[in-house]
């Protein structure tokens, strides 16, 4: 059998919120210039992009949606219990937008990881129904309901695993590029309860990651910790971002791939 001549490249696409609307301009100048992926991974709004990519839909499409998208498209208020946003309105969006399908009908092989609130537990999704999963990954402890898959309850991938790195690399890949949207040394103000879950999370978050970026070939992280990861004002500015702070590497990531054809 002759050797592959190609590496398996994934990405790992990190949770932040709206911050992670930069993954999209990532995405963007990765097709632009040539760069394919073959396996992708998500945590939190990471898992959504990952998701719509490994459907199909293409990087400017997705900012065409992302700038058009109002609250009321997804928000669905409750009264308090397990969480102040019930979930099934953005559930039922990313169902429409990745048709329906199961995680193992995609384009792409995909990842999705979400975090069993009970058990502490990382949970990665392989198969099942996409909105479901990505349902479960997005769904921020303390402002949406967790997601019940049977007999889990499952909240925000982020939450054990913001970048899921080590989940690419055990889905095949030869070269990991992680793109973290995290809030980087920014004194975030803190208005109300949903700022003080969100920055809760972000320390927590930025803990636990420390130990495991050193299993990825490369890390991409835009400039975007002074964005709020739960307003949704700026999505131009921080895909922008991602678009500028990609560029940056596109060469490094080609020299990736030309030494590991190389070394084969």
């Amino acid at each position: 059998m002759a050797d592959r001549k190609k590496p398996t490249v994934g990405l790992a696409l990190g949770s932040g919120g709206a911050r992670g609307f930069a993954h999209i301009g990532v995405l963007k100048v990765f097709d632009a210039h040539g760069i394919h992926c073959d396996l992708l991974a998500g945590s939190s709004m990471g898992s959504l992009i990952a998701a719509l990519y490994a459907n199909g839909i293409e990087p400017h499409m997705m900012e065409k949606l992302a700038m058009n998208l109002k609250r009321k498209h997804w928000l669905d208020v409750i009264v308090p219990n397990l969480g102040f946003v019930a979930g099934e309105k953005i559930k039922q969006l990313i169902r429409l937008l990745t048709h329906g399908k199961k995680i193992e009908e995609l384009d792409k092989e995909l990842a999705i990881v979400a975090t069993d609130i009970e058990t502490g537990e990382r949970v990665v999704f392989r198969e099942g129904p996409v909105d479901q999963a990505v349902r479960a990954s997005i769904s921020i402890p303390g402002i949406f309901v967790p997601e019940r898959v049977g007999d889990r309850l499952l909240v925000d991938g982020g939450v054990i695993d913001r970048v899921p790195i080590t989940v690419v690399r055990e889905m095949g890949a030869d070269i990991v590029i992680a793109i973290d949207v995290a809030q980087f040394d920014t004194k975030m103000k803190v208005a109300s309860i949903f700022d003080v879950i969100a920055q809760t999370i972000d320390v927590m978050e930025r803990e636990i990651l420390r130990h495991r970026m050193l299993s990825a070939n490369l890390v991409i992280r835009p400039n975007v910790g002074h964005y709020s990861s739960i307003s949704y004002n700026g999505i131009e500015e921080i895909i922008a971002e991602g678009e500028r702070t990609a560029l940056e590497h596109v060469d490094e990531i080609k020299q990736l791939i030309a030494q590991w054809e190389a070394e084969k």
